[in-house]
């Protein structure tokens, strides 16, 4: 993982993870990401937009931080790269995703959630990971367990995180960000609520910020 990338999502420390069905909704959201303070997004490959509402925010907003969420083969990292990603994220550990991504020279955070994986992980020159489920898989305590034994691991919590835990996530040492959803939700993108996302946006802005 480039450390340059590390570096980002560490100063933004919440990293908005989105859903786009509608291409039509990326450059608004993007929008409001950029103008509420947080140029940052995971835009996941569960739908069919993802690819090119990627491409949109980074035409409108070269400037974001963008990388491709749910990536699961090398024919999705291709169509991410194209698009303009800066890193690639999975649920999972998928070895074969792995090489292909360190052959394609584009930044990869794997997820895991149990030593084995974090293993895995090392053995394959990975120090910065997702941990998936968070909440599921143990959340906090889980999180402490996994990173006392690995002293050069870093992790990405995602899954089950909000405005509740979030500062709590943030609060341990080597976690690096949190991935989250509350303040992008996916029907609030799909009604295309942008004002009250750039409420809930400011609003995760000083609650990270505010540690």
């Amino acid at each position: 993982m480039s450390q340059q990338i590390i570096e980002k999502l560490k100063a933004f420390k919440v990293i908005p993870v989105i859903q786009i069905n509608d291409v039509s909704q990326a450059v608004p959201l993007a929008k409001t990401l950029v103008e509420n303070g947080l140029p940052v997004a995971e835009v996941t490959f569960r739908t069919e937009a993802a690819a090119e509402a990627i491409r949109l925010m980074r035409e409108a907003y070269p400037q974001m931080c963008i990388g491709a969420g749910t990536v699961l083969n090398a024919e999705q990292v291709d169509r991410a790269k194209e698009a303009g990603s800066e890193f690639v994220v999975a649920p999972g550990l998928n070895p074969n995703t792995v090489r292909y991504c360190q052959q394609q020279g584009i930044p990869m955070v794997p997820g895991v959630n149990n030593p084995s994986q974090v293993e895995q992980a090392l053995e394959m020159g990975l120090t910065f990971l997702k941990f998936f489920p968070a909440e599921a898989s143990g959340g906090i305590n889980m999180v402490k367990s996994l990173l006392a034994p690995y002293v050069d691991v870093s992790f990405m919590p995602t899954g089950g995180i909000g405005k509740a835990n979030v500062r709590d996530y943030l609060a341990i040492d080597r976690v690096i960000c949190c991935g989250g959803t509350w303040m992008v939700a996916p029907k609030l993108i799909e009604n295309g609520d942008w004002e009250e996302i750039g409420r809930l946006v400011r609003e995760a802005v000083e609650l990270v910020n505010d540690q």
